[in-house]
């Protein structure tokens, strides 16, 4: 039996050749009639990168840096999502959700499996920029992509992307 599609997880790192997964999610969703979460992960600073910002910044900068950061992100987010609506979308039928956003911070991969989970995501979409033109080296995508390819018991989509 083939499962229902109605919950999709795009994974970007928001890079500007990301376009093709975002493009592909939306076919994806619009075909399935299926929300898409926009998911970014940001991975966490190691703990000599916070103390050392925590010795050279005020109590709670650091903090306020962080939350602007993520607001940012935020607005970029939905900034990509309003302009490949208004370019790669222009003339066709909008997409029946509008597009929930997620920023979450941890390893990549894990990350995102978190994410499917909670979400009851029914495919992971996802890109990668990984290019090689060795024998051994086409067996292998991106190290995130790769993680997540292993790990998930969800359905995975990775597309190729330009750099």
């Amino acid at each position: 039996m083939i499962p229902e599609i109605n919950t999709i997880l795009y994974a970007s790192d928001l890079g500007e050749g990301s376009r093709p997964a975002f493009l592909l999610a939306a076919k994806e969703a619009f075909r399935h009639d299926a929300q898409i979460t926009f998911l970014n992960v940001v991975e966490p600073a190691n703990s000599n990168t916070e103390a050392m910002m925590d010795s050279f910044m005020e109590q709670g900068a650091v903090e306020q840096m962080r939350t602007q950061g993520i607001d940012k992100l935020h607005a970029l987010m939905h900034k990509r999502i309003e302009t490949f609506s208004e370019e790669d979308l222009k003339g066709r039928i909008p997409l029946q959700h509008e597009p929930v956003t997620r920023i979450e911070e941890g390893p990549a991969a894990e990350t995102i499996i978190k994410v499917a989970e909670e979400i009851e995501a029914d495919m992971i979409i996802m890109g990668t920029r990984t290019r090689t033109h060795s024998t051994l080296g086409r067996f292998f995508v991106g190290s995130t992509a790769q993680s997540v390819m292993q790990l998930s018991s969800r359905p995975v989509l990775i597309v190729p992307l330009t750099e």
